[in-house]
């Protein structure tokens, strides 16, 4: 069994054959896929997409790309449709010092913002973070001390180090397809020394396709690629990696085990 923790469904990439994705997913052994919203509109899609199939869930939340654009009546929103029953997470949400489509300092307001929403709704947050490390680092341990606070740093970035220091801080660190490229020495050196006890697996389909598939559109089917690799590079067999990753998915968003 295999999770794919983060995955757009929402996206135009999808909207001509979602069904078959979906169908390709099971094949594959992908029981779960986290679909992520980024804004408004796209987190009521994804709770729409997790109604529809079976064994899909939902994030909501307003990526750092989008939070210039943020108004009062959203964030309402956004948290009455959060109490879904399809909802396991607030995300994806962070903060993005490498394109800055929106000022940093609003990213900063929304993204503290966003935490605390997260922290009181008992949900777990899915966080976004480029060129941010230490901001991003900063922020979880000053609201991680007077609220309840865990997560997933998707699509992890970083070093070993900072790996370590966001485990530390009650966090899990979410592998991408990017595992895949050979060229790509610091993600697999973090795969190579992280336990897999803190380790969960991702595609953020349409995008970072793994190398086995590249010029092609990202799916959650291709997850086991990344799931795959993982179990190369730590000298294990493919059926661990999937147990242990789909393990700490499970904890982590459907508060399992």
């Amino acid at each position: 069994m295999l999770i794919d923790s983060h995955a757009h469904l929402d996206t135009e990439h999808f909207k001509k054959d979602l069904d078959n994705v979906i169908e390709r997913a099971e094949k594959e052994g992908v029981k779960n896929i986290i679909t992520v919203g980024v804004d408004l509109e796209s987190s009521i899609k994804a709770i729409e997409i997790a109604h529809k199939y079976t064994g899909i869930y939902a994030a909501v939340g307003f990526h750092p790309h989008n939070a210039k654009k943020i108004a009062e009546e959203q964030i309402q929103e956004l948290i009455s449709n959060a109490s879904d029953s399809r909802v396991v997470a607030w995300g994806e949400i962070g903060l993005d010092f490498f394109k800055s489509y929106s000022p940093p300092d609003i990213q900063i307001k929304v993204f503290k913002m966003q935490l605390e929403i997260a922290s009181e709704l008992g949900l777990p947050v899915i966080i976004h973070d480029r060129d941010a490390h230490e901001q991003v680092l900063s922020m979880i341990k000053e609201i991680s001390k007077s609220k309840q606070l865990k997560g997933v740093i998707h699509c992890f970035s970083g070093d070993v180090d900072l790996a370590w220091r966001f485990i530390e801080a009650g966090f899990y660190i979410s592998i991408p397809g990017t595992v895949t490229y050979k060229k790509a020495s610091k993600i697999r050196r973090v795969v190579a020394e992280i336990p897999l006890e803190y380790l969960l697996i991702e595609t953020d389909s349409p995008f970072l396709t793994p190398y086995q598939k590249r010029g092609m559109r990202n799916e959650p089917a291709f997850v086991r690629f990344v799931a795959q690799e993982i179990a190369l590079i730590k000298g294990v067999e493919l059926k661990i990696v999937a147990q242990r990753t789909s393990d700490n998915t499970k904890r982590l968003f459907f508060n399992e085990f």
